[in-house]
């Protein structure tokens, strides 16, 4: 069994240009570099192009604090701290296929 994280961001309108690079850039490095990422998919809707969603997938819950505590993530997140109106977090621990 997998572990998922879905993340939902609301990006404060004069942020999104410069947040959405360094999202992609943290979910490549994420997929490249860390073993127990196994998906990390951005997603936005033209409808609400402040909210950015999030689906990763990780080998474990272990996995998924590596990432949390990987020198990427730690750059990435103070970075994009100021740029985030809200966020909401929500784990599953098991994905079934």
């Amino acid at each position: 069994m997998s572990f998922a994280v879905v993340v939902t961001f609301q990006i404060k309108p004069e942020n999104l240009a410069e947040f959405m690079p360094l999202m992609v850039q943290n979910a490549a490095t994420s997929l490249a570099i860390e073993p127990g990422c196994h998906q990390f998919d951005i997603a936005t809707d033209p409808e609400r192009p402040e909210e950015v969603f999030l689906y990763e997938v990780y080998a474990d819950s272990g996995a998924f604090q590596a990432h949390l505590a990987s020198a990427h993530f730690k750059t990435f997140d103070a970075a994009v701290a100021p740029m985030i109106a809200e966020k909401e977090i929500k784990t599953y621990a098991q994905v079934q296929s």
